[in-house]
């Protein structure tokens, strides 16, 4: 299976919580917790963020967790050096959600469309 077809299916996975993560998105923002909401989708056990769905407990194939880009860079995932250059890639809130995907893919971050 290429990267491609690996995104794509990753990305038709996630499509139901798209709707959680969006809303929890424009809380983060309206809020002013941060101007960059970052979405953790993993399978295993992480320690970053706040979690959103259980994989376990809803019986899905992810869990998502609702983080930031300030505690990306606290947690050193980011490094400091780096900040400027995320939030230039960084895209458009209003039509993308940030996500780091911890899967086969490995760990990288992806914009999935809203709607």
């Amino acid at each position: 299976m290429s990267e491609l077809e690996k995104f794509l299916r990753l990305e038709e996975q996630l499509k139901p919580y798209i709707k959680m993560m969006s809303q929890a998105a424009d809380t983060i923002i309206v809020q002013e917790v941060s101007k960059y909401p970052i979405f953790v989708v993993h399978q295993q056990e992480v320690n970053i963020g706040i979690p959103l769905l259980d994989k376990e407990t809803n019986k899905a194939l992810w869990s998502i967790n609702a983080s930031t880009l300030e505690e990306f860079v606290s947690k050193q995932i980011v490094f400091q050096e780096k900040v400027d250059e995320f939030r230039q890639n960084y895209k458009s809130q209003e039509q993308y959600l940030c996500v780091f995907a911890l899967s086969e893919l490995g760990a990288q971050f992806i914009y999935i469309p809203r709607d």
